[in-house]
Order: C-alpha cells, then sequence, then structure tokens
C-alpha cells in the first residue's frame, strides 16, 4: 500500500504543470498590472497573483484586493447557462429560448409603447470597447436615447468641473510620477489608502522629500495619517472651506497675477467675491478652526508646486460640480498648473471610471466625448456607424432619472450589463421598486447580484480573465488587457451576447465584429477630433510603450501625459475659467427629529456592492456593516459599542453593528456601502441631484440613531398615539 501511495504521488508530481498569465487587476482606476500564476493537476488548479515588475502604475505593488482579483471570476458560483423567470423561481434555458422569449418582450413593449420604452443601463468597469459598443447598441439596435451608467455616481461632479474649468475632463491633469515632485498636496474627500492602495506609494514619497500633505475628510482615516494637517470638515460644506482656503489665498497674495492675465478668464468676479467671504463664518460653518484654515492656505500657497485632488466626499453632493470648481479655483488662482509637479486630479473610483464615460454611455454624450445634441458631432458618429444621423436618437435622462421613469411606468423594459443598481443606486428601495414595475428586465453578468436575483432574464456573460480590451486609468493612461483564460461552458463573451440581440433585432450588419480590436479600431475612428481623441492610439502602440495617455492625435504622436503645458486650455480662446461659488450646504439639513449627518464610503477589503468581493473569503472579513459613531455622541444616544442600533432617514431604515471611535465627528455617523437587502445603506441616502451634472447627494442626509430597544418603543408610542388620534 505504501508503494502504491508513493508511486501514486510521484505520477502526481509528474502531471503538475505550472502556467504564468499577465493581466492586471479588474478593480480601482489605478488598473494595476499582475501575473496570475497557476498549478494545475489532473484534478484541480490553484492559482495566486503576483505583482507585474516594471509595471509604469504600480511600480510592482498589488494591494489585497488585487491579490485575490481572480478569485470571484473563478469561483463555483460563476452563472453557466441563461436564467428565465418562470412564475417565481429563474430556470435554466437553452440560449435559442432566451434570445426568443426577450425578442417577443421587446417587440411588444417597442411595437406598444416606442423605442424609448427600452432602457440600457452600464457600468464604469467595463473595458473601452464595450463601453463604445454598449452605446452603439442602445442608440442603433434598440434606437432609444434612455442609457446612462453607474459612473454617474462616480464621476459626473468632477467631469462637469472639469469641463467647465478647463474644456476638457481627463481625471488626472498630469501623470502619477508627478506626485513626489509636488511640494505640498491638498487630498479632498478621498481615502486613497482604503480606495486605490497602490497609489499610497507615490504621496508617501511626496512626503519624505518634504511635501506638505493635507487631508480634508470628517473622518480619521488610513490616508489622514499621512497628513501634516487634517482639517475635519463637516459633511457637505466642502465648498465653503474652498471659500476659506482661497480667502487667505488673496488676503496674503499667493496669487499667480500673470497666469490670470494671460490664461483664465473670470478671476476679477472670483476675486470681488473671495474678498467678501466672513473667515469666521465659515469656520463656523465647516467646523474647522480659523488657525487651521490659514495654515492650510499658506502651505498651499507658498509652495512652488502643488496639487489638489478631489474624489467622492467632494463630489457626490447635489451642488458637486460646484464644490470641485471651487477647488479648481485654488489650483487656477495660484497658477499651479501645466507644470511639472503641478495639477488637478479627480480620483476616479471604478476600473473604467475615465473611459466609461468618454465613449457613448451617458445620455447625453458620443463617443470621444462628444456631445449627442450637436449636429457636427452626431454628424461624424453617423458617418462611422454607417447610419443616417436623424435615426441616432436624442438626449435621454440621468441614471436616477432613469429608475423614476421605471416607477411611472414611462421605461418598460431594461438590459443591465455588469452592473448592481438595487445596492448602488440613492433611494434603493425605489429603485427595486420601480425595477419590480417592469415589463422586463434583463441582466447580462456572470454572478448573482441583487439586481440579477429581480432579473425576468440573466444571460451568463464574460469576466475580465476572458474578454480582451483596452482600459482608462485614473491618470488617462489607456491600457491593454488581454484574455487569459477560455469562457466557462454555457457562458459567452459580453460582446458576442450584445452583437447576437442585435442580430436578433435586425441591426446585426452594424455589429459584424471578429474580435475586439476591431471594436477598438471603429472606436479610434469615432474619437478623431473629438475631446477624448484615441484616433493614435492602438493595440500595438499601447505595447510597445505600457500604455498611451489620451489625447493622442496620431500614430506618430506619443500621447499627452501632462495637459496644458503650452499654458493653453481646451476653451475657444485657450483660457480656463474660474468661477466665484457661494457656499454650500446639504440638501437635506438636520433637526431635532434627524439631528445627525450621515456619510458613506468604502472600506479597503471590499469593492463596489460587493458582489464579487464578498465571495472571497480573504476580502469578506468584516462581512456586514457598520455604524461608525463618535464615543460621545453613542453615550448620549445610550448606544454602547458593538451593540445594534436603528439608522433612520425619511426614506428608510437600517439596524446596523455600532463601532466608536474618536476620530470621527460628533456631529456625523458613517457606513460602508458594500451590502444589499436589508444592509444596503443606500435606503437611507437622499437622491436629490445637482442640477448640472444629476449625481445624487450620497454623502450627506439627516438620519437618527436610536438602540435597538429603545427606537422599538419609541415606535410603539407613536401608533398609540395615532390609534387615539
Amino acid at each position: 500500500m505504501t508503494d502504491f501511495l508513493k508511486g501514486y504521488r510521484q505520477l502526481e508530481h509528474e502531471k503538475r504543470r505550472e502556467y504564468q498569465y499577465e493581466t492586471q487587476c479588474p478593480f480601482c482606476s489605478m488598473q494595476c498590472k499582475m501575473n496570475l500564476h497557476e498549478e494545475k493537476t489532473v484534478h484541480r488548479s490553484r492559482y495566486n497573483a503576483t505583482p507585474l515588475k516594471g509595471d509604469p502604475v504600480s511600480d510592482g505593488k498589488l494591494c489585497a484586493k488585487g491579490v485575490y482579483a481572480h478569485a470571484h471570476a473563478l469561483h463555483s458560483s460563476r452563472l453557466r447557462t441563461p436564467l428565465l423567470r418562470v412564475g417565481e423561481t429563474l430556470t435554466p434555458v437553452t440560449w435559442e429560448k432566451a434570445y426568443e422569449w426577450l425578442r417577443k418582450k421587446m417587440g411588444s413593449v417597442q411595437v406598444q409603447h416606442g423605442n424609448d420604452a427600452v432602457g440600457v443601463y452600464g457600468s464604469g468597469a467595463l473595458t473601452n470597447e464595450k463601453s463604445y459598443l454598449l452605446g452603439k447598441f442602445a442608440r442603433v439596435a434598440l434606437q432609444t436615447k434612455h442609457i446612462d451608467y453607474n459612473g454617474r455616481f462616480c464621476m459626473s461632479a468632477a467631469a462637469g468641473a472639469a469641463n467647465q474649468a478647463f474644456g476638457i475632463d481627463r481625471g488626472m491633469t498630469h501623470p502619477l510620477e508627478d506626485i513626489p515632485l509636488a511640494e505640498c498636496i491638498i487630498l479632498a474627500g478621498t481615502n486613497v489608502a482604503e480606495c486605490q492602495p497602490t497609489m499610497m506609494p507615490y504621496f508617501r514619497k511626496a512626503k519624505a522629500q518634504g511635501c506638505k500633505m493635507i487631508v480634508i475628510d470628517p473622518r480619521e482615516t488610513s490616508t489622514t495619517k499621512i497628513a501634516d494637517l487634517h482639517l475635519k470638515v463637516k459633511p457637505g460644506m466642502d465648498a465653503a472651506l474652498a471659500n476659506g482656503l482661497l480667502k487667505v489665498i488673496v488676503e496674503e497674495d499667493y496669487v499667480d497675477h500673470t497666469f490670470l492675465q494671460k490664461s483664465v478668464d473670470g478671476a476679477p468676479e472670483l476675486l470681488a467675491h473671495i474678498r467678501s467671504i466672513d473667515l469666521e463664518e465659515v469656520a463656523c460653518l465647516t467646523g474647522v478652526a480659523v488657525e487651521q484654515i490659514r495654515e492650510a492656505a499658506r502651505m498651499y500657497g507658498k509652495a512652488n508646486t502643488g496639487m489638489v485632488f478631489t474624489a467622492r466626499g467632494v463630489e457626490q453632493h447635489a451642488s458637486g460640480v460646484m464644490n470641485v470648481r471651487n477647488f479648481i479655483n485654488l489650483v487656477l488662482l495660484t497658477g499651479k498648473i501645466g507644470k511639472v509637479g503641478c495639477g488637478y486630479g479627480a480620483i476616479t473610483g471604478q476600473g473604467n471610471g475615465q473611459g466609461g464615460r468618454e465613449h457613448g454611455q451617458k445620455a447625453d454624450q458620443l463617443p470621444g466625448y462628444r456631445l449627442i445634441e450637436n449636429p457636427q458631432d452626431r454628424e461624424h458618429i453617423a458617418q462611422v456607424w454607417g447610419v443616417e444621423e436623424s435615426s441616432i436618437p436624442g438626449k435621454g435622462v440621468s441614471a436616477y432619472e432613469m429608475f423614476e421613469l421605471m416607477d411611472k411606468r414611462e421605461i418598460r423594459g431594461l438590459i443591465v450589463l455588469g452592473s448592481n443598481p438595487v445596492v448602488s443606486n440613492p433611494n434603493a428601495s425605489l429603485i427595486e421598486s420601480a425595477l419590480q414595475k417592469l415589463d422586463f428586465l434583463v441582466v447580462i453578468d456572470y454572478l448573482m447580484s441583487e439586481t440579477a436575483a429581480l432579473a425576468d432574464l440573466v444571460l451568463p456573460g464574460s469576466t475580465y480573465l476572458e474578454e480582451d480590451g483596452t482600459m482608462t486609468n485614473l491618470e488617462g493612461r489607456v491600457i491593454l488587457r488581454k484574455a487569459i483564460k477560455e469562457l466557462p461552458d454555457g457562458a459567452r463573451s459580453d460582446i458576442k451576447i450584445l452583437s447576437e440581440i442585435a442580430a436578433m433585432l435586425g441591426k446585426g450588419k452594424y455589429f459584424t465584429y471578429r474580435s475586439t480590436e476591431q471594436i477598438f479600431e471603429e472606436l479610434r475612428k469615432a474619437t478623431k477630433g473629438g475631446v477624448a481623441d484615441y484616433s493614435g492610439i492602438t493595440y500595438k502602440r499601447i505595447k510597445q510603450n505600457k500604455g498611451l495617455f489620451w489625447p493622442c492625435t496620431s500614430t506618430s504622436q506619443s500621447g499627452t501625459p501632462r495637459l496644458f503645458t503650452n499654458g493653453r486650455f481646451y476653451h475657444p480662446n485657450g483660457k480656463a475659467r474660474v468661477i466665484a461659488v457661494p457656499h454650500q450646504f446639504p440638501k437635506e439639513q438636520i433637526n431635532d427629529d434627524y439631528p445627525l449627518t450621515l456619510t458613506t464610503g468604502r472600506m479597503m477589503m471590499h469593492y463596489q456592492t460587493g458582489v464579487q468581493t464578498r465571495l472571497t473569503p480573504e476580502l469578506n472579513k468584516v462581512s456586514e456593516p457598520y455604524l461608525e459613531i463618535h464615543p460621545h455622541t453613542a453615550e448620549k444616544i445610550g448606544l454602547v459599542d458593538k451593540g445594534k442600533a436603528r439608522v433612520r432617514s425619511r426614506r428608510g431604515e437600517i439596524i446596523l453593528t455600532v463601532k466608536m471611535t474618536a476620530g470621527i465627528r460628533e456631529d456625523t455617523v458613517f457606513v460602508p456601502f458594500h451590502w444589499g437587502g436589508e444592509s444596503c445603506i443606500n435606503r437611507l441616502t437622499l437622491p436629490q441631484l445637482d442640477p448640472q451634472c444629476r449625481m445624487p447627494e450620497f454623502k450627506a442626509c439627516a438620519v437618527r440613531v436610536a438602540p435597538l430597544h429603545q427606537e422599538k418603543e419609541k415606535e410603539t408610542e407613536i401608533k398609540k398615539v395615532e390609534v387615539l388620534v
């Protein structure tokens, strides 16, 4: 028996094979390259990931999410067959039956209610090719104006502000390698250490070289640990704080007057507004002391080089565009842009948050950052697509507004690709109710999300390991990610699914792609001459250069790592624009009934709605959300650490475990947003939208917090009073 076992083990050893594939992490906007190692035996495969040496983005580093990024893609719960709802149950069916059902459903809805009765909802995690294809699919195959995507909730405020100020929206105006060359950096509303961990070495290197770090956040985080100065601002008061910083910069004359005169419009009006600002009032409104405001302004104002970064804490407000405009005012007033070690950056959240908003997923956009209501832009795209310009639908509505139209039964069918709106949207209870009113809901995904669980038809799609494509990272670098695995039996690539549905609808001649590269070649033509011009980028050139920065207008050009180096911006007169920004306030004020401000955010080990990371044991060590609250506030309310609390807003309630920390403001509570169902914090968040970019007010809403037992007693008293009345 012993000899047999020895022989068996020897046989196993001889059959073991090791493989290595180059890929990149699908999660955050850094898009770090890595090697995926596979050890294959006759019975199973084991995988592990390591950083790719020489990666110009991550410099050979990976965070925990990257190390385990393969786990969800190779998980046993992968969807492998179409699922059609029969009664209350999602039942496996053939692809032929699934498509036939969809053809009849879609045809019936569009014949009865018009083409716009069907909507499309995409994702900032899709490759550039899929983003482009989804926009074309909506407008050519479905001929609907209703398409938007979850990136609306990520980058729209920063995009709107950058377009207004610079005439162009590229997340960072400079490459990552410039960060260590800044003498002062402001991180406003961003927790880089948990959201983009491999970006932190750039900031640590800057700090080691003497850079002063200012972090603006209502809570102490892993990022605030590197701060020379932490400004613990009240949620929603970011624009007012920026006004305070601008007041000191103007008052003490850290203004670059030559740059303003030569390269900026609107300066006189801005300077007049800033001189009227009362610093004591700013301190009262923001909760940041006058001395700290002065210190921060001097740090940034006196520095020869400097950068300002914003993220969701500043942007996810119904005043998001104006908040960001005021931080850009800081950059332009001091002339810290277009030079090495200077610039502005919106730290993109999702993997392709940058590219995903450039190529047609937004309701008002066509590929290349063209505008759907611009006749010349429409004509250019019509020629590339081979359709009549008049056949391209007009402008639709934003992401959240699409669900309002579903709730009103104006949109009656929806196709969702790679997104989970039931968890990611504000006022999530309305989202779930709206989806249940649809005549049909189709979800294309590779895992069973909370949204897919509500679908009438689920089509099993592809992961990042199985489909070629390009991603545009937070600095504007276009990177090629190659497929390294075969699709599991029964699943199909997302691109094939969209093309097959288009063919089923009689529009197959517009979707005859034989490869992902062929789609990219069409994208190049579509973007040529647009603001986001990719026409000089090819797969071959990306490989040769380890990525290329857009705009890249010809194959002889090396791309544009640093914008505005010639002192010219993208407005017709070549000048940037500043604007006077009045103090902005949260759209829902606290009161006696709702005395605390709720803000939300991410945590290191999870990503977005958690569908992927919750499947990975190594990442799912925190398996439920929690309520972060200051001990003094908790004591007043009667909460105990690790006890249960009921958190209630005007839209809903959720029960959470208490986590006390002195690192948060006493008037603020925080909850991570990576869970759905009864644990979905977006059941509470405010859906009021920014009037310019339609960003919802995720980061500030009024709530009441109470011990679970106490809140139950209060409910009983309320019911007794109602009965008496």
